[in-house]
């Protein structure tokens, strides 16, 4: 909402939610999200074209011509389909709250935004049609699923890749697909705007994180031939890249993959899989689960026999928290398994992360000691380890960082972005993913 306020300066904005102290979040000085930005973009529209409230959801309803649902729908973790099937409660829920607020006998267009199962758009129509005021009032559901990536979600929202569409073949979905279409047109090319039918559009948003998640866990399986062979996986990544039909995206290997949608999208649509008796094909995709949750343990196991076999009593420090750079989500984040590991072993852990509140990392880890400055975290450590691919750890004085720690003084580099050969020249034992270090058995 905050963009389509930013380059539809004829269009009203409203965001309605429940929670009201996230809406109070929104009204004040510090939002409830981090994303580069976003604070500039809601200060400039806020109480303009762009409005956040948590009361009139009934008069929000009943005024707006388009009706974009943005709830969560996380993964269930109770009863038929838990850990797998989609939890849709919030999202039936809107769905009846909507067909009891929109009065006004004419045409409401309701736009999928969450990420939802195949079929959802049938299943939502059943309860707006049935549930309805009166049948003067019509409602037209369409898909419009996100493709940003947190941490550039304002630039993937500003200048997308494409906008995908999905609406009903008939007169009453094409005019629904063509009045949301007319919104994005405000600042997106046309030809970037792509309509298909409700199911492709919903498939494809999950189709699109597990080919994402595909590529990750490809390259980081690779990564483990690499340690094992003595070839480098930042050079074989980049022969691979080189080929066009290949192309260089998502080819860089890490702890692991995290974030909110991977696993959740990828458990949604092996479910569905499953549910239409395709076997073999949710086989496929559950091994690149498998293969994420291998790369986390791999590294871990690589922390501990590096270290001696011990980190029981030692200070180790995590250089980030969040499941990447530029956000302060921890959702999935491949730090909280390593944090977890080193926990259980006894290790002295202290984090820090830039945009983590220390708050957040005192509820996952009650006896790690959040940290406010790196170099003080440092002090009298025996490990770095870092997780979130910060550009801040580029530019570290680790000459100094290096003088506070015990010896020998280890740095286990779960996103290969620092400096190895520079870090080795200072003294330190270091670690990448996908490279045999020289202090490794050959």
């Amino acid at each position: 909402m905050p963009i389509i306020a930013k380059f539809c300066p004829d269009i009203t904005c409203t965001v309605v939610d429940i929670d009201e102290p996230r809406i109070a979040a929104w009204n004040s000085e510090n939002l409830p999200i981090y994303e580069p930005n976003l604070q500039e973009i809601v200060e400039k529209y806020r109480g303009k074209n762009l409005f956040f409230t948590s009361k009139y959801l009934d008069k929000g309803i009943r005024e707006a011509q388009v009706i974009f649902i943005a709830v969560n729908t996380g993964t269930k973790s109770y009863g038929y389909g838990a850990g797998s099937a989609y939890d849709m409660t919030a999202w039936e829920a809107v769905a009846r709250s909507i067909a009891k607020h929109a009065t006004e006998e004419r045409l409401y267009i309701i736009v999928e935004k969450s990420t939802v199962p195949v079929k959802t758009a049938e299943q939502v129509q059943r309860i707006l049609d049935a549930a309805k005021a009166s049948p003067k009032i019509q409602f037209e559901v369409v898909s419009n699923p996100e493709f940003l990536a947190e941490g550039s979600a304002v630039f993937n929202l500003e200048e997308p890749d494409r906008v995908l569409i999905g609406g009903m073949t008939t007169p009453s979905g094409e005019k629904a697909c063509a009045m949301v279409s007319s919104i994005y047109e405000h600042w997106i090319p046309k030809e970037k705007i792509i309509t298909t039918n409700l199911w492709s559009s919903e498939l494809a948003k999950l189709a699109a994180n597990a080919f994402l998640a595909q590529r990750i866990s490809s390259v980081n399986a690779l990564s483990a031939v690499c340690e094992a062979t003595g070839a480098d996986i930042e050079e074989v990544s980049r022969v691979v890249g080189t080929d066009k039909r290949v192309g260089n995206k998502f080819l860089k290997t890490s702890v692991g993959w995290g974030g909110s949608c991977f696993k959740k999208d990828l458990n949604g649509l092996i479910y569905l899989c499953e549910s239409e008796h395709l076997y073999e094909v949710a086989d496929y995709f559950k091994q690149v689960i498998i293969m994420n949750e291998y790369q986390k343990q791999r590294f871990c196991n690589r922390i501990l026999t590096q270290m001696f076999n011990t980190v029981r009593r030692k200070r180790i420090v995590l250089l980030g928290f969040a499941f990447k750079k530029d956000t302060g989500d921890t959702r999935e984040s491949p730090a909280i398994d390593v944090a977890q590991f080193l926990s259980k072993e006894g290790a002295d852990l202290h984090i820090y992360d830039p945009k983590v509140p220390h708050h957040e990392i005192k509820h996952e880890f009650p006896n790690a000691i959040p940290e406010s400055d790196p170099y003080e975290a440092a002090k009298g450590a025996h490990a770095l380890v870092v997780l979130t691919e910060w550009d801040e750890f580029l530019h570290y004085d680790y000459q100094k960082l290096y003088d506070s720690m015990v010896r020998p003084a280890f740095i286990f580099d779960g996103r290969n972005i620092l400096d190895h050969e520079a870090l080795e020249k200072i003294g330190f034992q270091t670690f990448a993913v996908g490279v045999r270090a020289r202090f490794e058995k050959m």
